[in-house]
């Protein structure tokens, strides 16, 4: 049995507005769960697609195909966060392809 592509162990999040106690609202990250990617640094023909967002993007992550990952979400592996650029499924829709730019203070 092989591994696979999809080796790294990512938490899926969203920015929603939260209540706080004292009964202010504010942004959260909050997490939707974990999923299974694989992360790469873009290259050759994978950069020219990620020129056209602003050379923004430093980082490739294919993950299976979900219906609710969207640009502006965030994924987190380990002590790097990705923020989604663009979500590019296959032609199959069996795979998403996110283009991401790395967060420096998340």
């Amino acid at each position: 049995m092989r591994a696979g592509r999809l080796k790294h162990r990512c938490a899926f999040m969203e920015s929603q507005k939260v209540k706080r106690p004292g009964g202010s609202i504010i942004e959260s990250w909050v997490e939707l769960g974990k999923l299974w990617a694989e992360i790469t640094i873009p290259t050759g023909r994978i950069a020219t697609v990620a020129d056209q967002l602003q050379r923004l993007v430093s980082a490739e992550i294919r993950i299976r195909h979900r219906v609710d990952v969207i640009a502006g979400m965030r994924l987190v592996h380990q002590t790097k966060t990705y923020l989604i650029e663009a979500a590019l499924p296959d032609n199959d829709q069996t795979m998403l392809r996110l283009l991401c730019s790395n967060v420096v203070n998340p």
